[in-house]
């Protein structure tokens, strides 16, 4: 049986589209798989950090996923129904509010949408920009925002612009070259400066959209003070804020919902990923005087997936029941300890960062002058990134890339790893980077760096 699956990534190379992405990284055939651990058509075991781009909360076939899907299909009840009221779809709702920030729940509508975060993206730009009468969006440098980018779409015309991008702070590559809260507050004064440009035309914005950590953008949590700041600033203009919390919700960061480490409510949640238990689900969650929709406004046929809400239902009680948000801040917080210091271990890896159970290592070109200036990092090394996760893929590890130049070896493990997993996870990419760190040693060689304001001396190493 096994060798019957051989031929299946040649097969399915020559009939799927070329916008197939992870099976060319990723040439691995699951065909079981439990929790953490997936297992190939030749019999090989590997450890999931992926899990399915933050889908899986839980890992692979949780008995407590598997049982509320089983009941909802051995209880015969419709599996598609459009948006009729059911009993799934009460009991998600229900739970799914027993979750949120209470100032937030209390004033909660709930909108299902098409099955994808990306449907949930534009269906929450399109409220907003019904409810203000606007049409522009505010969003931030590195954000994913969905795949069409149909809600964020900025035709050329000046006056049609209906997307401004603003810089997102993070220390390692600050757009203003410092970093820290100094850094920060820049980002801050420049979001700012751009509400309030008096230029007659300057058309007023629908909304500003974020997230409270990009993840495509290379794992980059947004800091507590610059997420209140844009509250404020929000808030002050009466422009809804929108958060995307579509793969940092469901405890993945270590709060329920990530903007609860900054005490940020939002006038409107996107998500998607993990409140669906592994199966496709978009729902946005806003205020309930933002609550002008028509009826069949940004509807989808599959917005009523019985399967989804049942198993998303049984992930949101598990995960609040068991404290897995507090798990996912203490592990994340030990592998982050654990991880940090290959930053001066090996001149390749340029830095370490993440909140809770979102992990990302920037691989860089060792000796490499800075992209832009003399105090910058060095530039990113997506060969290196990508090495490092067919590094990891050798020794039975499944990892993610992200970041702008798929520099970032990024890890999304479910919340239900266990520590000795943990232990298994973190030796086997010490030792894949420890072999990329070698081979770039030998085609780079790294020579003591003067230190640069803000950030210490490169040490060499590899």
């Amino acid at each position: 049986m096994r060798r019957g699956h051989g031929g299946v990534p040649r097969s399915q190379a020559v009939r799927d589209s070329t916008a197939r992405t992870y099976a060319r990284s990723l040439p691995v055939v699951p065909v079981r798989a439990r929790g953490l651990t997936v297992e190939d058509a030749d019999g090989r075991r590997y450890l999931d950090c992926l899990s399915g781009a933050g889908t899986l909360a839980l890992g692979h076939n949780h008995p407590v996923v598997l049982e509320a899907i089983r009941k909802a299909l051995d209880a015969g009840a419709p599996v598609h129904v459009l948006d009729l009221a059911t009993p799934a779809k009460d009991a998600f709702t229900t739970e799914l509010l027993r979750t949120l920030p209470p100032e937030l729940a209390a004033r909660a509508r709930v909108r299902f949408c098409g099955p994808s975060g990306t449907d949930a993206v534009e269906a929450a730009c399109t409220l907003v920009r019904a409810a203000t009468g606007h049409t522009g969006m505010l969003a931030f440098t590195g954000a994913h925002a969905g795949l069409t980018m149909g809600a964020l779409e900025a035709p050329a015309g000046a006056r049609d612009i209906r997307a401004a991008r603003l810089p997102y702070p993070q220390d390692y590559r600050c757009p203003f070259g410092i970093g820290g809260e100094r850094g920060a507050e820049l980002a801050a004064r420049w979001t700012e400066s751009v509400l309030d440009d008096a230029e007659p035309g300057t058309p007023v914005p629908a909304g500003m959209i974020l997230e409270p950590v990009q993840g495509e953008g290379g794992v980059l949590p947004a800091p507590d003070g610059w997420l209140r700041r844009m509250r404020s600033l929000t808030a002050a203009r009466s422009i809804p804020l929108i958060v995307d919390e579509a793969r940092t919700g469901v405890g993945r960061t270590g709060r329920f919902w990530a903007v609860e480490h900054s005490g940020v409510v939002p006038d409107v949640m996107v998500l998607s990923q993990a409140i669906g238990g592994s199966l496709p689900l978009g729902v946005v969650v806003h205020r309930d005087d933002l609550d002008v929709w028509r009826p069949g406004t940004q509807a989808g046929a599959f917005r009523g997936n019985q399967l989804a809400m049942a198993a998303g239902a049984a992930t949101l009680a598990h995960v609040r029941q068991n404290g897995l948000a507090d798990r996912a801040a203490a592990l994340g917080a030990r592998i982050l300890a654990q991880l940090r210091p290959l930053t001066e271990r090996f001149a390749c890896v340029g830095d370490v960062r993440g909140r809770g159970l979102m992990i990302g290592i920037e691989m860089v070109t060792p000796d490499a002058p800075p992209a832009s200036d003399d105090i910058g990092p060095p530039p990113p090394a997506p060969s290196l990134a990508t090495a490092v996760q067919r590094e990891c893929l050798r020794r039975g590890l499944i990892v993610d890339l992200g970041g702008s130049h798929a520099g970032v070896v990024r890890l999304l493990p479910p919340l239900t790893i266990t520590d000795e997993q943990t232990n298994a996870v973190l030796d086997r990419l010490t030792d894949a980077i420890d072999s990329v760190a070698a081979t770039a040693a030998a085609r780079f060689p790294v020579h003591p760096a003067p230190a640069r304001a803000g950030r210490p001396a490169r040490v060499p190493g590899g």
